[in-house]
């Protein structure tokens, strides 16, 4: 099934669409992912670069590494890519949670396991919470915004 769809970021200076041909996805837990983004594990998509276009700009780069460097949004920092440094890398990850559709995307295997935080993996059966049932973050979205983000 191959299919364009589009992402960017936060702010919308970067924007990009790209050919992908499942909804299969990883996450990485390296600690460079880790580091890079604050987070525990990132999830990413493995696309070819040849069916990847950025629409508006391409993003910022830093170098993360001696052998990557990761894209990102200068204005707004919204993570955007794993890159190899190297003129012969013929693909590169985009983020997941940049994509306009996110939740199309599923798991299907795990990177650099050596640094995961195993009590992170599954966390289903703790108690959650919506976002509108929160006073503190509804009351403000709704006083500035008059909506709750999508």
């Amino acid at each position: 099934m191959q299919e364009s769809v589009t992402g960017g970021c936060q702010c919308g200076r970067v924007r990009y669409a790209v050919v992908i041909d499942s909804d299969d996805a990883y996450l990485c837990h390296c600690r460079m992912c880790q580091r890079a983004t604050g987070g525990v594990s990132i999830a990413f998509k493995a696309v070819a670069r040849a069916d990847l276009t950025w629409t508006t700009r391409e993003p910022d780069r830093f170098a993360s590494s001696p052998i990557a460097h990761r894209g990102f949004c200068a204005a707004c920092g919204t993570p955007l890519t794993f890159e190899f440094a190297d003129d012969n890398a013929t693909g590169l990850d985009l983020t997941v949670g940049s994509f306009d559709e996110p939740y199309r995307f599923r798991p299907t295997s795990h990177f650099a396991i050596e640094s995961w935080h195993r009590d992170w993996l599954d966390t289903r059966d703790l108690p959650g919470k919506r976002s509108a049932d929160n006073p503190s973050t509804r009351d403000r979205w709704m006083k500035i915004v008059g909506k709750l983000p999508d």
